[in-house]
């Protein structure tokens, strides 16, 4: 039996209120005087028409039990989408989600569908894999566009049987689980360079769902502007700060590379270091009132990217620091490879075309470097800290808030 729309039978005004009160997700209060125009959507913020639509395409697909291909730039918000389909979707199961960017390719398959006693080197006792463990349930397989070839055709099996067959075992065991993937690539693109199958991506993409990159979606970076500041002041006991208009401008004219994930962490920044009622514009990161545009938005494409260059377009009367221009855009290139792939050091190396060794060794000279974890792959939320908006190299201040991982 299908599950029924939680909507279904409701006004239309009450529609978003019982998503989010189920969801577990705190409504936006007016801030500064000024009411939003649309409360949050299963914890997504938008008053944007390309994000209602996303939202209403959610909560269709949530009562099928169709595969959704979640595609967007990185910190859009996909693994959001997945949550909220999957707790819109009323399946008994939890939702398990794996980075396939993140997990080596020889561990992976033992991580999706598990392996046998003694299976291969260090396989001391029989182990489940993810499908398994989310049997009734849904599987996130995000950064989709990262798994080998190898890999593939076995995820187009299970697609098709669905029946997983564990490393070592010559049984397959039968798994009811909903599949949901993610990512930042462009699969068509891949599909035609050969590194991605053809049939895999049309068993994905059954129900494709395009997130738009924060640059695109009209108010809604002062609207969350706004919000993350409310919370983050809120949490602190503070009261919340004000946008002077030219701090507005700025942050409406900065591209947001890091998107909403980038966003979040410079508002937590603002309110834990300005001093006063409100925040203006030098007390953004430099190179966002110095007329440097530290990196072009990343593309979605599935070939190498080449090299984005930082440019200034005037030099001021006073002139510039050279040393600090590149010492910052270096830094930047760090952090955004560093974010985008999880604090995976080698395959953050691997995105900058350098040795790991090389990563290793900037990280740690810059003082980059704020922990680790050891573990090869961990379930991502909404209140994880990807700092990839480039602090300037000689404060403490702005050092990033991920913690590094091992490649």
């Amino acid at each position: 039996m299908q599950p029924q729309s939680i909507s279904q039978g409701l006004p239309s005004s009450d529609t978003h209120h019982v998503l989010d009160t189920l969801l577990n997700v705190p409504p936006i209060r007016p801030m500064n005087g000024a009411g939003l125009r649309q409360t949050s959507f299963a914890g997504i913020i938008s008053t944007c028409l390309p994000m209602q639509r996303v939202f209403a395409t959610v909560e269709k697909v949530a009562r099928t039990n169709s595969t959704v291909l979640v595609l967007g730039e990185s910190g859009t918000g996909k693994e959001l989408i997945a949550r909220a389909v999957h707790r819109l979707s009323g399946r008994s199961g939890r939702m398990v989600p794996v980075n396939c960017g993140a997990i080596p390719e020889d561990i992976l398959e033992s991580e999706l569908f598990g392996h046998e006693k003694g299976s291969f080197t260090g396989a001391i006792a029989t182990r489940i894999g993810r499908f398994q463990m989310a049997e009734g349930g849904t599987i996130f397989l995000d950064e989709i566009g990262e798994m080998s070839p190898k890999l593939q055709v076995k995820l187009l099996r299970v697609l098709q049987e669905r029946k997983v067959e564990p490393v070592g075992s010559t049984r397959c065991v039968d798994v009811d689980v909903r599949v949901i993937a993610a990512t930042n690539k462009d699969l068509r693109a891949e599909v035609r360079a050969g590194r991605f199958r053809e049939d895999l991506y049309y068993r994905l993409q059954v129900v494709p769902i395009m997130l738009a990159p924060l640059r695109e979606r009209d108010d809604d970076v002062m609207v969350l502007a706004r919000h993350f500041m409310d919370r983050t002041c809120q949490g602190m006991e503070k009261s919340t700060l004000r946008f002077s208009a030219e701090a507005e401008g700025t942050l409406r004219k900065y591209s947001w590379p890091g998107n909403i994930r980038e966003l979040e962490n410079l508002i937590e920044r603002l309110a834990i270091l300005v001093e006063g009622e409100t925040v203006n514009s030098r007390d953004l990161p430099e190179y966002m009132w110095q007329g440097v545009a530290p990196l072009s938005a990343p593309a979605m494409t599935g070939s190498t990217a080449t090299s984005s260059f930082m440019t200034i377009e005037e030099i001021p009367v006073s002139g510039v620091d050279f040393n600090a221009l590149v010492e910052g855009f270096e830094t930047k290139l760090i952090h955004l490879a560093m974010a985008r792939t999880n604090g995976n050091k080698k395959a953050a190396a691997k995105l900058l075309h350098l040795n790991r060794t090389t990563l290793v060794e900037k990280i740690k000279k810059k003082g980059l470097e704020v922990g680790s974890d050891s573990s090869s792959d961990r379930e991502s939320n909404e209140g994880i800290a990807y700092c990839s908006d480039g602090p300037e190299p000689t404060s403490a201040a702005f050092r990033p808030l991920w913690n590094s991982r091992e490649g």
